[in-house]
């Protein structure tokens, strides 16, 4: 799956595997070799490799590799198949080895939760308002051929909050999906881009953090209820843009709330004002701030890391008008993020 996404992405580039001097890629869960091994196998005979988390932090890194001379075409990619005992089991990534998952319990969704559920409990957020959130991306889903959840809406709040609960507040609809693909995309220079085929978009700014270990610290809304916040001001600050300049948001998906706190950390709106800011068709394909337009973890995929990857690559599609549905009319700035990392890609290709 991966090996697909990275020939179909140099496809798309005009390039070859030959042309290749840099590779930040992750088959399956292996984060350590991931690019050595799949560079030695595409047969790089010498690379750079990337270490950060794909997606956003990627892109940063390798983008910040090419503008200091480290290297000029990166590949990155990542794909997930073949892990899921059955049906009824959750994705292994979201119960890796730890004493906290062994005997408490505090798998992905349960983790997640708890920072939601103190934001809704602190600021008394009616329930419907944050599954408004889970409809929108499923909805957006539904309508894209692309995604496994095509045809299986349209979906209401209510539909979301009839789905069986999985970790309080969060019920099935709210939470990500599992699937199996891959997806990849091409970095390179400027100068390089105008040499090519493809439709550059260009990497305008970005910014990155963490804020600790998973899954053995609890993660409070103290601790991440602002998570980006600095990644943001620092990506705007290098793109020379302000935040109404952005037209479209790929945001990571994971659960629903987890939108509402991109907006409210990323400084759109006041803390504790996200489920009104989002309210009303504000974050619909047709409204100010159009969200996960592909339909997300939610309701496009969730094939491991290679979803952060798929969020970058819905933005470009976004910037290029070739998006497989919900296209918006005429985007020049997208916002892609994961969690404390920030890009900003825009249509027009800068200047060398």
């Amino acid at each position: 799956m991966t090996a697909a996404a990275i020939r179909g992405a140099l496809s798309d580039a005009g390039l070859t595997v030959k042309d290749v001097t840099g590779v930040n890629i992750l088959p399956g869960l292996d984060y350590q070799n991931g690019s050595r091994k799949f560079g030695y196998a595409l047969g790089i005979p010498y690379f750079w490799a990337g270490r950060a988390m794909p997606g956003a932090a990627s892109v940063l890194e390798a983008a910040t590799a090419i503008e200091a001379g480290v290297t000029d075409v990166v590949v990155l990619a990542a794909g997930e198949a073949g892990i899921h005992q059955n049906a009824a089991t959750t994705a292994p990534w979201t119960r890796p080895s730890n004493e906290f998952i062994e005997c408490w319990g505090l798998m992905t969704p349960a983790e997640f939760a708890l920072s939601a559920k103190q934001y809704m409990h602190r600021f008394s957020v009616d329930p419907l308002k944050v599954a408004q959130v889970a409809a929108v991306i499923r909805n957006n889903g539904s309508r894209n051929p692309e995604a496994v959840y095509c045809g299986r809406g349209p979906f209401t709040a209510e539909d979301i909050l009839a789905s069986r609960m999985v970790a309080d507040p969060y019920h099935l609809l709210e939470c990500a999906t599992t699937a199996e693909g891959g997806s990849a995309l091409v970095l390179t220079t400027a100068e390089r881009a105008q040499d090519l085929p493809g439709v550059a978009v260009s990497v305008l700014g970005g910014g990155s953090e963490s804020w600790g270990p998973s899954y053995t610290h609890p993660p409070t809304y103290e601790r991440v209820g602002m998570l980006g916040r600095d990644a943001a001001d620092r990506a705007f600050a290098r793109a020379g843009l302000t935040r109404e300049d952005v037209d479209v948001f790929e945001l990571y998906d994971n659960f629903s709330w987890e939108i509402i706190r991109y907006f409210e950390a990323f400084g759109y709106c006041g803390v504790g004002e996200g489920p009104d800011f989002v309210a009303d068709g504000a974050i619909e394909v047709t409204g100010r701030h159009p969200v996960v337009t592909d339909g997300g973890t939610m309701s496009h995929s969730h094939t491991g890391e290679s979803q952060r990857i798929q969020r970058v690559v819905q933005a470009v599609r976004q910037l290029r008008g070739s998006s497989a549905a919900n296209q918006l009319p005429d985007p020049q700035i997208a916002l892609v993020a994961a969690l404390g990392d920030v890009v900003l890609l825009g249509r027009t290709l800068a200047r060398p």
